[in-house]
């Protein structure tokens, strides 16, 4: 039977605490963040740093890198997670007297061998830090190395940061095979990825916590290292790599990775690019990055509405920019949303730019809106956004008093109640709108209807046999790359297919 046991910073029996990211999502705080916020703020925002330590059997080298970790010069509150991998030579014995005397250090164990990826997954679900570091029970890194990994992070140019043994620094020379194929693995990763690492096997990979937690990692053994790459990579997340010192070991003095596991990370790469792609648990973020692909179908949503948007712009649920990297060049652009995952990407993506403010806000909730009352809003843009809210009507009432007087409320949702599929269940929509029914709410809004429009009737057939004939419940990147390479198909037949369009645009004025 495995079980896990957890330790307090004394060591006494504890239950340890992990919110779920389903639990952050209705999260209902209101936070703002200004998209010019200087570098200092988002310092700030980060004080603690976690160490992962998986340990299996490293008796006699425990103590000294624990000893190092904890006098590592970060700058930040630290602590150490050592999760025992079901050790068998002392190694646990010899951590538990080691967290009696120091409060840094938190220990769970695996009474069985489960592998490093095992340990770290536990590690990572136990962590209460803003960043973590992985970290080996063995002295081939050194931890005066994290302070230069943290500072892309803590400069906010990074999500993630590599350790490089190749791009710099002292190292022992040793294994001519052994970095073959660390060499050969870490480019056929750069190809599938589309990234140009150095060292893809390096154990210093430092993450930040909130992006870390959303990854849907499975690996159990060696094979979490290009597990987590692909993940990071699929994600978007920004990595950069620094040089870090390096002293390996040989295999008679205890290093315990072989040939048989560099067959098995090109194998997990191959997994995780080309049959299981749901990099993350958060199934609406991994909705949009499969929807990001279709870049011409979202330049042509905006161009149909174009005229309407005018140059002070509230993008309503930007989701993670997909189509507000379209708006950048209006003089102010608002990005609002709800999910705190969401406006970290979008903060993360568009921060830097003085005319974009990003804000999170629950658009249900009018006093909200009044985060930006003062901006003088031309036109509110949202998009497939509405079907996703219950009270939809007190959200079209809100748009319309933000906005200025003749500005325009540009509505885009899907379409056609007889396209409602589990899809859309699995999507969480609560609705498909009809074109008499969106005007209906609009109108009650306050709003004068000026343009609506029906399109994308090629997507509706399509969208209805892949619910319908294939009982699909998910969108994936590979449907939206073929959707978005047909467009020039879905254009023409907008004008010749006896089909609704899957989804609707509807335009209304504000007068007074």
């Amino acid at each position: 039977m495995d079980y896990l046991t957890g330790h307090d910073l004394t060591g006494s029996p504890t239950v340890p605490v992990f919110v779920p990211p389903a639990a952050k999502r209705a999260a209902p705080a209101v936070e703002e963040h200004p998209g010019n916020a200087p570098v200092s703020d988002r310092i700030r925002a980060i004080s603690k740093l976690s160490v992962l330590m998986p340990l299996y059997n490293e008796r006699w080298t425990v103590a000294e890198i624990i000893r190092r970790v904890l006098a590592a010069p970060v700058g930040l509150e630290l602590e150490l997670v050592i999760v025992d991998d079901g050790s068998t030579d002392g190694s646990w014995e010899e951590v538990q007297e080691l967290a009696a005397r120091e409060p840094r250090i938190r220990l769970f164990r695996h009474e069985r061998n489960r592998g490093k990826g095992a340990a770290i997954r536990t590690a990572i679900e136990r962590m209460s830090g803003d960043v973590a570091v992985v970290q080996d029970a063995d002295l081939e890194y050194d931890p005066r190395d994290y302070r230069q990994l943290l500072e892309p992070i803590l400069q906010g140019k990074a999500e993630a940061v590599y350790g490089s043994r190749f791009a710099g620094y002292s190292r022992r020379v040793l294994f001519f095979w052994h970095s073959l194929a660390n060499g050969l693995i870490t480019l056929f990763a750069n190809m599938l990825n589309d990234t140009n690492l150095t060292d893809l096997e390096t154990c210093y990979k430092m993450v930040r916590a909130d992006v870390l937690k959303q990854l849907r990692l499975r690996s159990n053994t060696f094979t979490i290292e290009p597990e987590l790459t692909c993940r990071l990579a699929q994600w978007g997340a920004r990595i950069y790599e620094v040089p870090i010192s390096y002293c390996g070991r040989t295999y008679a003095e205890g290093k315990k990775i072989g040939a048989r596991d560099g067959v098995k990370a090109l194998l997990e790469i191959v997994r995780c690019r080309l049959f299981d792609t749901r990099f993350t648990e958060h199934s609406g973020f991994h909705i949009l990055k499969s929807v990001s692909r279709a870049r011409r179908y979202n330049r042509w949503t905006l161009r149909q509405c174009a005229r309407f948007l005018g140059d002070r712009v509230l993008e309503a649920g930007a989701g993670i920019g997909n189509l507000s990297c379209l708006l950048l060049e209006k003089t102010r652009l608002i990005l609002a949303d709800r999910d705190p995952v969401y406006v970290a990407q979008l903060r993360d993506r568009f921060g830097d730019r003085k005319n974009v403010r990003i804000v999170q806000a629950d658009l249900t909730r009018t006093e909200d809106f009044a985060l930006w009352k003062d901006e003088r809003i031309d036109a509110v843009f949202c998009s497939n956004v509405l079907e996703h809210l219950a009270d939809d009507r007190q959200v079209l009432r809100n748009f319309h008093d933000t906005l200025a007087p003749g500005g325009h409320c540009i509505i885009v949702v899907p379409a056609g109640g007889w396209l409602y599929t589990g899809m859309d269940r699995q999507l969480g929509h609560y609705r498909r709108y009809e074109v008499d029914e969106l005007r209906e709410k609009m109108e009650a809004a306050g709003l004068e209807i000026v343009f609506a429009k029906r399109f994308c009737r090629l997507g509706a057939l399509a969208w209805w046999i892949s619910a319908k004939v294939f009982r699909r419940r998910h969108l994936s990147p590979r449907q939206m790359i073929w959707f978005d390479r047909l467009l020039p198909v879905t254009m023409l037949l907008d004008r010749l297919l006896p089909v609704p369009g899957m989804s609707l645009m509807m335009i209304g004025r504000r007068d007074t």
